[in-house]
């Protein structure tokens, strides 16, 4: 278990890094499959759009497997094409890279991670137990840190609270500051904050109280636009974007370079 502050400008060079995501295409074995082919080409094309725009780092995703399978049940095809494109990015872009394989398949993406020369994963759930469209998820956690122990302990774990896409009733009397320190004390390397689902926004407020909670740095996690981008950084640490980026910010189009632009152009200005 890490116990030491990451200071985020030592993983992305930056103050208030932005991570754009690289949004897969439907991998072979998924309902909705393409050929290995067009994964390649689409993910590199995004990956292209996201350097000219200047983020600071970019996320693989397995994005267009929907609907996902459960940690533990994913396939082992999926976990090699996602680690191979993930390299091919880090390589094309020379930006840090993080991995996520779904549903918060966080021991998967560890393996993604070591072979392909990552630097983080992104863990839905790692407190705590939530139900979801794939069933009830446990936490990630026990099984995550000890096989980054074995595999790669440098590897960094940024971990959403209260992860979008989750039913957490089964837990409805904990408030957020039990979550935020107890991920903290698992090991989790960050806090992603997010709002219900994939491009909704963040609240604000819940930014502002995980900021004053936490020891490590704080992440907002979805939604993140032109209109509210510089009041969320001016509290957070940084940013994950994915929808925003889109053209005409549509989830499953292609990354529009401008939008890129824009929004960047905003970020700089808080870092001056």
């Amino acid at each position: 278990m890490q116990t030491m502050v990451v200071n985020l400008v030592d993983v992305f060079g930056v103050d208030k890094p932005v991570i754009g995501m690289v949004h897969l295409t439907p991998l072979p074995g998924s309902s909705k499959s393409v050929s290995v082919e067009d994964v390649f080409e689409n993910a590199l094309m995004d990956a292209g759009a996201l350097k000219s725009g200047g983020v600071d780092g970019v996320q693989v995703e397995n994005f267009g497997d929907a609907p996902f399978m459960k940690p533990g049940k994913v396939d082992s095809t999926v976990v090699s094409l996602v680690a191979c494109v993930a390299n091919e990015v880090k390589k094309a872009t020379g930006l840090p890279t993080g991995i996520f394989v779904l549903a918060n398949a966080v021991v998967e993406s560890l393996f993604a991670v070591k072979a392909s020369g990552a630097s983080w994963v992104r863990a839905n759930m790692y407190n705590l137990a939530y139900i979801a469209d794939e069933g009830y998820i446990e936490a990630s956690a026990p099984k995550a840190e000890r096989k980054r122990t074995f595999l790669g302990p440098d590897v960094k774990i940024f971990a959403d609270v209260l992860v979008k896409h989750g039913s957490h009733v089964i837990v409805p009397d904990i408030p957020l500051s039990y979550h935020v320190t107890r991920v903290e004390e698992l090991g989790a390397d960050a806090v992603i904050l997010s709002g219900t689902r994939t491009s909704a926004e963040t609240p604000y407020q819940r930014v502002v109280e995980a900021k004053q909670l936490a020891k490590k740095p704080v992440l907002v996690g979805s939604g993140v636009n032109l209109e509210n981008v510089h009041r969320l950084l001016k509290v957070a640490d940084g940013a994950i974007v994915g929808t925003y980026f889109k053209r005409v910010g549509e989830l499953f189009n292609p990354v529009d370079l401008e939008r890129v632009r824009l929004l960047m152009s905003v970020v700089r200005a808080l870092r001056v």
